[in-house]
Order: structure tokens, then C-alpha cells, then sequence
């Protein structure tokens, strides 16, 4: 395991001093009770490891959260496990759920932890790209992307195991169709697959139209799917790692089987504080998705203007861009350029990619920075478009 992309990148802004668009780490407050509430957990001598399985009134909170956002209900004794982050349920998750030798599929580009999750359980991950309509052209969001349900149904073996699922997803922005979420749940119930789904942005949702929608909540997918969230998106509180799985029963004990011998517990004032936030989080992610909304389309108008060209972003952190304009086929290139062309640093799509259709010339940029740190990146990648134009 080398240095990684990520590492790389965040040096080259450190060293240079550009606006770093590269980490999802958001600049953007976080709510004000729930600040005050882990303050006084802590000073009241909430610090000593929580129950293994989480802090009773956040398992209910979520459980309550479930059954109010999408009408499941979860048992918050047996059926909701609290985690070190959305990482840790996943890295766990598939630790319970696969053996030396099996199948996971996941979709293409992908959040780097998946095919490492899956070397660590002995499992080997098979990528289903997912397909880019049109070259982001004009003078806005270009086309986005999309599943194909028959590069999907023919990646499945008989040692297929597990369906990862991401949306919204990282890196693309996209937030999976109903359509595609049936054909998805179609084939599993099918093929007898357990299906992980990662629902880290469920509330980061902007496009007009556009819902997201948790796959567990189709017919047959409640008794098959491991879902799994956090609180770090939704309060911009990423420091906190504390996340959480919801399923049947049997998936997860076996994946606190899994979890138990990772962290064992963590986050005890942290978990008492979210808490009590679970319960009034739509009207908090109101606000912050418009301020993400407005960075979102700030960010895409400033890439179009300075020559490149945004992909549409439906949710979740980030923009993909086709660099092509500028001259260059490699997004890596491009990026290790960007700090000394333009003072900003963005992340080449390629990194995301575990399969060898990588289209290698799109970039992802961030924009759950602050509005200040988003329009000095546009004023930068404007200047140096003029330069080139």
C-alpha cells in the first residue's frame, strides 16, 4: 500500500498554499446545540467506552430516523449497531459477509475503501463501470452517470457474495433512479445476493427531481441489505467517526462479530450528542443543502467558465470534470500541474477506478468548502483559463 493519490494531493496544497478542492473535509459549520451537547457530555463524565453496540438512545434515534425517512422499521436492540464511521461498518461488513475467494461488485469509480475492504476479508472485487452519457459539454452540467443492467447482471458468479451499493454516490455526484434501484433489487433477490449499501449522503440531495431512496425499502431487499450511514456528512462533523448499520438480525450480529475485535466501542459523548440531534436533522440538512447546493452550482459554473467542463452532480461532495480543454488526457498530470498553474487542487477521477476503463482524463473537486474558499478556487481556475484560452 503506497502513498496514496489523497496523500499526495493534500502535500501539493500544503506545500504550494492552494485551495485544496481534493478531501471531502467540509469547511461549513456544524449545528450549535450539538456542539453544546457533546460539550456538556464530556463535562459531565460521559468518557468511558460506550455498550459494544452503541449508546442505547442513538440506536433508537437512528431506528426512529429509519422508519421516519423511509418507512423501515429497524429493532434498536438486535437491528441497529452503532460504528466507528461509515468506514469501519463497511470494512466490518464485508469481513462478516465474505470468505477467501468470494465476490464482491461494486460500481465504477468507486470509494477507495471497497476493494480494500475486500482484500481484507480475502474477497476480490469485481467493478460494473458505470456509463458516462455525453462529454459534459456546453456551457453548464454536462451529462451524468448511469447503470448499465446488463454489464451488472453479467458480472455476477457463482462467487458473487455481496452487491455494494453507493448513492448518492462518491465520486460522481449521482443518485441512483428508482428504475435502477428496482433493476438493482431484482437481480439480488434473483441471484440470493446480501446487498451493503453505503448511504453516507442520503441527506445531501440538490437536483430538482432527483430523491434519494434507500434500497432496503423494495420489495424483498429489507430481509437481504446492510445499510449503513453516519452523522460526519449530515452535521459536518467528520472528525466524530461515528456511523451506523441498520439490517435484519443475523447480518448484524455477524457483523459486530466483525466490529468487536476493530474498535470494540468508541465516541461515547459523541454518540449522546447525535443522539439527540438525529431527531431534528431535517431541518438542519434544509439549510445545508442549499448552502451545498449554491457552492455546487458555483463551483460547475466557474470550471465552465474557465474552459473546463462539469459533469452533472446530483448530491454528496463533489464534481467531476473533463480536463480535456486544457490540453491534457491525464487527469493525474493535470492534477500534480494544477497547484503551480491555477493554486488549486483537485483529485484525478482515475484514482477511484478499480477496473481498466477508467476514463482518465475527468477530475473531482470538492465543494463542501466555504463559499469564500469556493469562489477564491474559481477566481484562480478562471485566470488560468484565460491564460490558456
Amino acid at each position: 500500500m503506497g502513498t496514496s493519490v489523497f496523500t499526495e494531493m493534500t502535500e501539493l496544497a500544503r506545500r504550494t498554499g492552494a485551495v485544496n478542492l481534493g478531501q471531502g473535509v467540509p469547511e461549513l459549520d456544524s449545528p450549535a446545540e450539538l456542539l453544546e451537547d457533546v460539550s456538556d457530555a464530556v463535562l459531565t463524565g460521559s468518557n468511558q467506552y460506550p455498550p459494544a453496540v452503541g449508546f442505547p438512545a442513538l440506536r433508537e434515534a437512528v431506528a426512529a430516523h429509519q422508519r421516519r425517512r423511509y418507512g423501515l422499521d429497524y429493532r434498536p436492540d438486535g437491528e441497529v449497531l452503532v460504528t466507528t464511521g461509515a468506514t469501519e461498518a463497511l470494512a466490518a461488513a464485508l469481513l462478516a459477509l465474505c470468505d477467501p475467494g468470494d465476490e464482491v461488485i461494486a460500481f465504477d469509480p468507486c470509494y477507495d475503501a471497497y476493494a480494500a475492504d475486500a482484500r481484507l476479508a480475502g474477497a476480490r472485487l469485481v467493478p460494473v463501470p458505470l456509463t458516462l452519457g455525453g462529454d459534459g459539454g456546453g456551457d453548464g452540467d454536462g451529462d451524468g452517470f448511469a447503470l448499465d443492467p446488463e454489464a451488472l447482471r453479467a458480472a455476477v458468479t457463482d462467487r458473487t457474495k455481496v452487491l455494494l451499493l453507493n448513492s448518492p454516490h462518491n465520486p460522481t455526484g449521482k443518485v441512483f433512479t428508482d428504475d435502477e434501484l428496482s433493476a438493482i433489487a431484482e437481480l439480488c433477490v434473483e441471484r440470493s445476493l446480501t446487498v451493503v449499501t453505503d448511504e453516507v449522503y442520503e441527506h445531501l440531495v440538490y437536483a430538482d427531481g432527483v430523491r434519494h431512496r434507500s434500497i432496503a425499502a423494495l420489495p424483498g431487499m429489507r430481509e437481504r441489505t446492510l445499510v449503513i450511514s453516519s452523522a460526519g456528512k449530515t452535521f459536518n462533523v467528520t472528525g466524530w467517526k461515528v456511523g451506523w448499520v441498520c439490517g435484519p438480525a443475523p447480518l448484524v450480529k455477524a457483523v459486530n462479530a466483525a466490529k468487536q475485535f476493530l474498535t470494540y466501542a468508541s465516541g461515547t459523548p459523541y454518540q449522546e450528542a447525535i443522539a439527540k440531534a438525529l431527531g431534528s436533522v431535517e431541518g438542519w440538512a434544509a439549510g445545508l443543502r442549499e448552502s451545498l447546493r449554491a457552492n455546487r452550482d458555483l463551483l460547475s459554473a466557474g470550471l465552465a467558465r474557465a474552459g473546463l467542463r462539469p459533469l452533472r452532480a446530483e448530491g454528496g461532495y463533489f464534481v467531476q470534470a473533463d480536463v480535456r480543454p486544457w490540453g491534457y488526457d491525464d487527469g493525474v498530470g493535470f492534477c500534480r500541474d494544477l497547484p503551480e498553474r491555477a493554486g488549486v487542487v483537485g483529485i484525478p477521477t482515475s484514482a477511484f477506478y478499480v477496473g481498466a476503463d477508467a476514463p482518465s482524463w475527468l477530475v473531482r473537486f470538492s465543494f463542501c468548502r466555504s463559499e469564500a474558499s469556493i469562489r477564491q478556487a474559481v477566481e484562480r481556475l478562471v485566470e488560468a483559463g484565460g491564460r490558456i484560452g
